[in-house]
């Protein structure tokens, strides 16, 4: 609807519009502010040229009226205008809330490092990238959903070290082992010592020499668990890159950073501070190993030959001070930064009844999102993900997403989606008499739910373009709200309007259930406690 409006202004003033929604509904639809901006240009006050454009607009059947109040220039769009778009999003449902967009966009998100099972904090940038590349596929938009998956440097050595130390204690009933602060731990590592006895030999377990051979091999299993955590949540990636296999380009990269590396104190550095980063970084270490942004750098090179119109970035909050350095290695590369997006996701904290949630044993110290998905369900994990902007801090108690209630806000969701479904069970009219049925002429609340429910392109527009995923969730409670209230204030099973009525019925229900499936979320036909109609 916005969109149709938008393109109406814009032929008709050759400029493009700026519309607002009016808090006030009496005022309206879609309000303008345009005579301000064309105050100065025409000579003219706010008042007169709204009053001017008001008049002006008598031929378009899009608008039952258009009305100048206070400078603003507010639209009314017609019952047949919402009738006709209501009839056409029914009849072509997997079109709703779609558009064209001619734009290349690489998003990578999650690529948490393989040494371990995703936990609670993975989840909530993994939920926010998924929901971002529904929104941007639905949108029409080229997008690759990508998993960078850091398989090289400290971290995986220290994986072969810490499952040869698990095993060495409680395989091999080695006494006194010694274990560094930062060995892995978790019981994920039983298996992956079983698993590697099984493949290698027993030799493998106590044998120091082969710890590599046995972290590559273990940070694949690893990887196997990740992947299966994210396919519980409905998350899909669409390309995997190993930082490993990225080490053969490594020469050629550094030669188009030109200049911009040098070497000192037996290290290479690039000038990341030239940049605006605090200081020069060290991209090689004095024993020839490679830093972690040095893998970034080839990675983000590779990234830009592949030829994006844009690029995101998921990373935790942690990452903030990350952001300048790689910038400046895109410059360097000899390409533009601003392409580059880096949007960041903060860490969660996570209640039971009030009380901070227990960590398992398997999870050595951190909460694994398997637990949760198992404990609450993968609907309502992604619920609550995406309910909140990303970079800010959340928490919230497992039991609220476990009641079966109006305070649970999935609940409250899926219920209103299965309470249509459960009216529409009980027509006295046919399904093809429902489709037929004029929309015209239902009655001031029942215009006010059609044009909520007919309101999805906007938000799903919305949320993509401001990267505010939860805008979608807080519009499908709201839409909820008012199906639920439209339910108990108008009865509609046998009565003289039943079929327009249960048709409106149909357009909220297209609503929440192509709004949940952006989200990751299937909707529901059925629920338990549903009431009669």
């Amino acid at each position: 609807m916005k969109q149709r409006v938008s393109a109406l202004l814009r032929e008709k003033l050759g400029r493009e519009v700026v519309l607002e929604k009016p808090r006030d509904r009496s005022f309206g639809h879609f309000a303008t502010p345009i005579a301000f901006s064309l105050a100065k240009e025409l000579r003219k006050s706010p008042m007169v040229i709204a009053e001017d454009l008001a008049s002006s607009f008598g031929e378009y059947v899009e608008f039952s009226s258009v009305e100048s109040v206070k400078g603003y220039l507010n639209f009314r769009l017609s019952e047949n205008f919402l009738a006709e778009y209501a009839s056409w999003a029914l009849d072509n449902p997997s079109e709703f809330a779609t558009q064209e967009k001619n734009q290349k966009i690489l998003l990578e998100f999650v690529s948490a490092n393989p040494t371990g099972p995703l936990h609670i904090g993975h989840a909530r940038g993994a939920v926010y990238g998924d929901t971002l590349y529904r929104l941007a596929k639905h949108l029409g938009y080229d997008i690759t959903a990508e998993y960078y998956v850091n398989d090289a440097g400290n971290q995986i050595d220290l994986l072969g070290l810490s499952i040869q130390l698990y095993a060495r204690e409680n395989i091999l009933k080695e006494k006194n082992v010694e274990y560094p602060e930062s060995y892995y731990r978790g019981e994920y590592l039983e298996s992956l010592s079983i698993g590697a006895k099984e493949h290698f030999g027993i030799e493998i377990l106590s044998d120091e020499s082969r710890q590599k051979e046995l972290a590559m091999w273990a940070k694949d299993k690893v990887m196997e668990i990740v992947v299966d955590t994210l396919a519980d949540t409905n998350i899909h990636f669409d390309t995997f890159v190993n930082e490993s296999g990225l080490y053969e380009d490594w020469d050629r990269v550094m030669k188009k950073m030109g200049d911009n590396v040098y070497e000192k104190e037996s290290k290479l550095w690039i000038k990341s501070e030239s940049k605006g980063d605090d200081h020069d970084r060290v991209v090689v270490r004095d024993d020839s190993r490679p830093t972690y942004l040095a893998g970034d750098i080839v990675y983000h090179n590779q990234k830009f030959e592949r030829q994006y119109d844009h690029y995101i970035n998921i990373w935790g909050a942690d990452h903030h001070g990350y952001i300048p350095r790689v910038n400046a290695a895109i410059e360097f590369l000899g390409y533009d930064s601003k392409k580059l997006e880096v949007l960041l996701a903060q860490m969660v904290s996570l209640l039971k009844d009030g009380e901070p949630y227990k960590m398992s044993k398997r999870a050595g110290n951190v909460i694994l999102m398997s637990d949760i998905v198992d404990e609450i369900g993968s609907d309502a994990l992604r619920f609550i993900f995406a309910s909140k902007k990303s970079d800010t801090a959340l928490e919230f108690d497992l039991a609220e997403f476990k009641k079966q209630d109006s305070s649970n806000p999935i609940f409250y969701i899926q219920y209103a989606h299965a309470r249509i479904q459960t009216l529409l069970s009980k027509a006295t009219v046919s399904r093809e008499d429902i489709n037929a049925a004029s929309l015209k002429n239902l009655g001031e609340n029942a215009d006010i739910l059609l044009f909520d429910a007919l309101l999805l392109p906007e938000i799903v527009e919305d949320a993509f373009n401001s990267r505010q995923v939860q805008k979608l969730p807080e519009y499908l409670k709201s839409l909820a709200a008012s199906l639920h209230k439209f339910y108990y204030d108008v009865r509609m099973i046998g009565t003289e309007d039943e079929a327009k009525l249960l048709k409106l019925l149909l357009v909220v229900a297209l609503s929440i259930k192509t709004g949940l499936s952006l989200m990751g979320i299937e909707a529901k036909d059925r629920m338990e406690k549903e009431e009669e109609a």
